[in-house]
């Protein structure tokens, strides 16, 4: 299970440090890719086989599956940290994030997302600001 927010930086290099915490559940190996809002999403192994299953059983005639496909399998990249937990991220992978320093890494239960820290901002004031927030989220069954 991941959870919480840390602030960790980008090297000169393109490497990221996976928090302590996250490391045991990663070193197997994980997926980075993109996510749907200009983020990455981190993948450990097991969850991106279950994730892979469910957009691949989609059907291909259908263009919006097919956008899908293209998004997360085309910029997709396994990887398996080195022993400090460092991994590099791919230069188009940054680019598409707009990753360059500091980067927000936000737990979100089965996976990871890595953030600009001004997109991160703009995303938690949404979440956090809106006052219609239970009645959205109660159409979730929450």
């Amino acid at each position: 299970m991941f959870l919480g927010e840390y602030i960790h930086t980008i090297d000169d290099k393109g490497r990221l440090v996976v928090p302590a915490k996250f490391r045991n559940a990663l070193a197997g190996g994980m997926v980075i890719t993109k996510g749907v809002d200009r983020c990455l999403v981190i993948y450990p192994m097991d969850e991106w086989q279950a994730y892979r299953e469910r957009i691949s059983s989609l059907p291909t005639m259908d263009r919006n599956a097919r956008d899908l496909r293209r998004l997360i399998f085309a910029g997709a990249v396994d990887i398996v940290p080195d022993a400090q937990g460092r991994f590099v991220v791919p230069p188009a992978l940054r680019e598409y994030a707009g990753l360059d320093g500091q980067v927000v890494i936000a737990g979100c239960d089965t996976y990871i997302e890595v953030w600009n820290p001004e997109e991160w901002a703009k995303v938690q004031a949404r979440v956090t600001q809106n006052e219609e927030n239970a009645e959205r989220w109660a159409t979730l069954g929450v």
